[in-house]
């Protein structure tokens, strides 16, 4: 059973600004009833990891004795997130996908242009999607969208948007200004869309993910779904039945995996949508994805990047030599003894599990935090405690070389101990949590809709790839090179046995020759990425790339994470991620104002 946590401000104030003694809760939502009461007209809402944020902007107006960015809350009668639903393995899994940032939906009345009352943001509409473009003779399914048109005036643009491979439903602030779709939508009197993925959420064309159903989960159904959305669909906002395109210009937006689906489908399927905004679009799949790490590597701490890659060197060291003593000494510092397999397997490429765990306990599930990172998080935020409990000792901060291997160690285990276990694992046991060479496991057999990882491996195992591993033999690692492709192809068998009777060999190059990939060359199309972004080997501003920059397909980057440039309030926190906003508003202007209708 998980224990009952309880819940402080990591600020405390009143209304009237004055900090005070923290204020102890049972559950989120007494804090939210008390501030509900505090503060009327500023609603706080729980992300995916159980924080309670709320908008810069308002809070900068009711706390002004704090810069904090978001409402944090931690657990006191344990370091467990109690309240969120973290299944170990399957959010494990979701936490290394191209994921878009998830920030609080505004709760506010709107109205049109004219001032007429318009439906919550939150209203979900349905569209008779085609189950396949193929077969139309299959029928259809329901595909959720939300819309917002507030800004709309008729001559006005269509922003279309999906959220890629998650459930759709929260993500309404991407229709509005709190994003840069709404933003697009303000300044051009447009009209924003979201809408859900198939297979993801409740767009599902059949009530299974089996393998069977999945073959129709493909990066051309999904390309489909999206023009037929745009050409077939009578909107519900008064004259929405008249702004298909040749009518309107659309406008087609994304970010990460939905940034590339968004590039696939202009150059599938050209003349459809006008312009696009893509965001950390990992344009290019590549199978052996070991450049996921390198941002984190160059940008983390020295001192941790230091330590970590001695760790990481440590351990593969005593792999090659078999050294099972040394194997034993790491097992205890991160109390993996639970696992039961830790025989050796035939081959190279099956590797003695408790090493392989080890390497997993060791690289992603720490790293794995930076992606989350926004430009305004700093010690609180789950990454940098992990630096700091490996490089602040009594009080000191470790220099560029960190404190050595034997601290780190000491430390990194106690912090997994302490602190990590709990919030990745909650109250289950190493082989449930970090087990994966059971086959019977639910992870592997779970077949019900609304199931995010399973779907996106589907698309991972078929078509993605982006296997994040180790580093070839003489660059620096973070990461242990225990970890190869093979690990994942592994999981591909697990996860669908009916599909696949050995490891695939995913066709990433298939992918990219028929997409175009880091080759995309067509107009009206503005590319925003991330200097710290673990996803920008993916994207055309890789290093080594070199992709020109030109005023038909302008390439931006700031120094932000990843998808940073999509919210609205990074740009004022980062000025490099406003330079990034401004021109894409730049663009979409001077790009909007050459459209010509065609009908």
């Amino acid at each position: 059973m998980i224990p009952r946590a309880r819940w402080r401000f990591s600020i405390n104030i009143h209304s009237n600004g004055i900090c005070d003694e923290p204020l102890i809760f049972f559950d989120q939502e007494s804090v939210q009833a008390h501030w509900a009461t505090e503060w009327p007209g500023y609603p706080i809402h729980p992300d995916v990891t159980g924080w309670l944020h709320i908008k810069r902007s308002s809070l900068a107006r009711i706390m002004p004795c704090s810069p904090t960015l978001a409402i944090k809350m931690w657990a006191l009668t344990s370091l467990l997130l109690a309240g969120v639903a973290r299944a170990a393995i399957p959010n494990l899994m979701l936490r290394g996908m191209q994921s878009l940032p998830k920030i609080p939906v505004p709760e506010r009345s709107i109205t049109s242009p004219n001032g007429t009352a318009l439906p919550n943001i939150t209203t979900t509409y349905y569209f008779d999607q085609l189950i396949d473009h193929n077969n139309p003779d299959l029928g259809t399914f329901q595909q959720r969208y939300w819309m917002n048109w507030e800004f709309y005036e008729p001559g006005g643009p269509v922003i279309l948007m999906t959220p890629g491979e998650i459930n759709a439903d929260g993500f309404e602030v991407f229709i509005t200004n709190d994003s840069i779709n709404g933003l697009i939508a303000q300044q051009q009197n447009g009209a924003a869309i979201l809408i859900e993925h198939r297979f993801f959420g409740d767009s599902n064309p059949y009530d299974n993910l089996t393998s069977q159903s999945l073959s129709l989960l493909t990066i051309q159904q999904a390309i489909d779904d999206l023009v037929y959305f745009a050409t077939t669909a009578d909107l519900p906002m008064s004259g929405g039945d008249a702004v298909k395109p040749g009518q309107a210009p659309w406008i087609l937006v994304g970010g990460s995996y939905s940034g590339a689906l968004s590039s696939y489908t202009m150059v599938n399927k050209p003349g459809i949508f006008w312009a696009g905004y893509l965001s950390s679009a990992t344009v290019e799949t590549i199978t052996d994805y070991y450049d996921y790490f390198t941002p984190i590597r160059e940008y983390m701490p020295q001192n941790c990047s230091s330590d970590v890659q001695a760790v990481i060197a440590y351990l593969d060291k005593m792999y090659m030599a078999n050294d099972t003593a040394g194997i034993q000494t790491l097992q205890e510092a991160f109390a993996l003894g639970g696992l039961n397999h830790v025989g050796d397997f035939a081959t190279a490429q099956r590797p003695p599990a408790l090493p392989l765990i080890l390497a997993k306990s060791l690289i992603q599930y720490n790293l794995w935090d930076w992606q989350s990172l926004s430009p305004d998080d700093g010690p609180g935020s789950m990454f940098y405690q992990f630096c700091d409990a490996l490089e602040v000792k009594d009080g000191v901060n470790a220099g560029p070389d960190g404190w050595g291997l034997e601290n780190a160690i000491n430390s990194w285990g106690d912090f997994w101990n302490t602190t990590y276990y709990s919030y990745t694992c909650q109250d289950k046991d190493v082989e449930t949590c970090l087990g994966t060479f059971d086959p019977t496991i639910t992870y592997w057999t779970n077949i019900t809709v609304d199931n995010a990882a399973r779907s996106w491996f589907w698309m991972v195992c078929n078509q993605i790839g982006f296997y994040q591993v180790g580093p070839p033999e003489g660059q620096p690692a973070i990461v242990s090179r225990i970890i190869q492709p093979s690990f994942v192809e592994r999981q591909c068998v697990n996860m669908f046995p009916q599909a696949f009777a050995s490891p695939p060999d995913t066709p990433t190059a298939k992918t990219n020759a028929m997409y175009a990939g880091w080759n995309v060359n067509i107009p009206r199309i503005f590319l925003a990425n991330g200097l710290r972004d673990p996803w920008r080997g993916g994207t055309v501003s890789a290093d080594g790339l070199n992709k020109p920059n030109t005023t038909s397909m302008p390439i931006y980057m700031s120094d932000g994470f990843h998808t940073s440039d999509m919210i609205t309030d990074n740009g004022v926190i980062d000025p490099t991620i406003a330079v990034v906003q401004k021109a894409g508003l730049m663009y979409m202007k001077e790009w909007l104002a050459e459209w010509k209708p065609s009908t």
